[in-house]
């Protein structure tokens, strides 16, 4: 099972809808002393999409880090560059990814 969440007026509507929300585990951390000056500062994970069962789901993605998630942990991601640079703070930022929440959690049922 997917553990993509697309949200109401995110395109859930639309054809093909891409997912923006997803939950994922940090796999490892990215140093890069050189980046663009928006990003200054900004801790940088590797996170890598799950499924549901916390089986590893397609490829891992750069994100940036606006809780202090930590390797290992279960994370909220959103992923699309307007909503990661907004979740930042970082307005017209070159991000698309961003690690938004740390899961405590996750709750659920399969539909029978």
């Amino acid at each position: 099972m997917d553990s993509g969440v697309t949200l109401a007026g995110a395109g859930a509507e639309a054809p093909g809808r891409i997912e923006i929300m997803q939950i994922a585990e940090v796999v490892g951390t990215v140093v890069s002393t050189q980046k663009n000056r928006k990003l200054e500062g900004a801790k940088l994970l590797l996170v890598q999409p799950l499924t549901l069962e916390g089986a590893p789901r397609g490829t891992a993605l750069l994100a940036i880090d606006s809780v202090g998630a930590g390797v290992g942990e279960k994370v909220l991601v959103v992923i699309e560059g307007k909503a990661a640079g907004d979740a930042l703070g970082r307005k017209a930022a070159a991000v698309d990814a961003a690690v938004i929440g740390i899961v405590d959690a996750v709750d659920y049922r399969d539909s029978p």
